[in-house]
């Protein structure tokens, strides 16, 4: 009974939010495609959120402090990133599949797996840059994790549109066809 309760919750917020975001689009229906801007404003709103709570955990949680399990210890800027992407990986991927690239004919389990490799890949960017920025160019971690934000979020979208959520060229064809005949 749960079950259905969070299922019909969870359709609810999902079409209230691409609802919002259809009203959102009016102004910019001609020059930015649907999935685009959708991807747009999800992303922003998971990349602020990102942002937001690195900050947090950078300077409140973690107290700017290296962090030491004993085996192996973490810078602080390491640290933090560490602790917010569980966060920000789910609620990423339920943005995208849900609301973003919702014409997808991928299975969820194959969205996931893809989405796990895109992410592993933006992972790699965000720490190498990381260590780049904060250790070698000697840029605070908070303006660095904004500016390797922008790099990384290029390449997630060309790897989620292209391949974590990709839609059939016969989808994308119709869909094409069913729009130019609302015009």
């Amino acid at each position: 009974m749960g079950h259905i309760i969070m299922f019909k919750v969870s359709r609810t917020i999902k079409q209230k939010i691409i609802a919002l975001l259809k009203w959102m689009h009016k102004p910019f229906i001609r020059i930015i495609p649907d999935e685009t801007f959708r991807y747009g404003v999800t992303g922003g709103l998971n990349t602020v959120l990102d942002i937001f709570l690195y900050f947090i955990t950078y300077n409140f949680i973690i107290k700017k402090e290296v962090v030491d399990l004993g085996i192996v210890a973490f810078t602080p800027h390491i640290a933090a990133f560490l602790i917010v992407f569980p966060v920000t990986f789910f609620t990423g991927f339920l943005l995208a599949k849900y609301v973003t690239f919702t014409a997808s004919i991928l299975r969820g389990r194959k969205q996931l797996f893809r989405y796990a490799l895109t992410v592993t890949g933006a992972i790699v960017l965000n720490y190498l840059l990381l260590k780049l920025f904060v250790e070698v160019f000697g840029i605070y971690p908070t303006p660095s994790k904004a500016i390797i934000t922008i790099i990384v979020v290029i390449y997630s979208y060309m790897m989620q549109r292209y391949f974590s959520f990709r839609t059939s060229t016969i989808l994308k064809k119709n869909r094409i066809s069913v729009i130019q005949q609302k015009e």
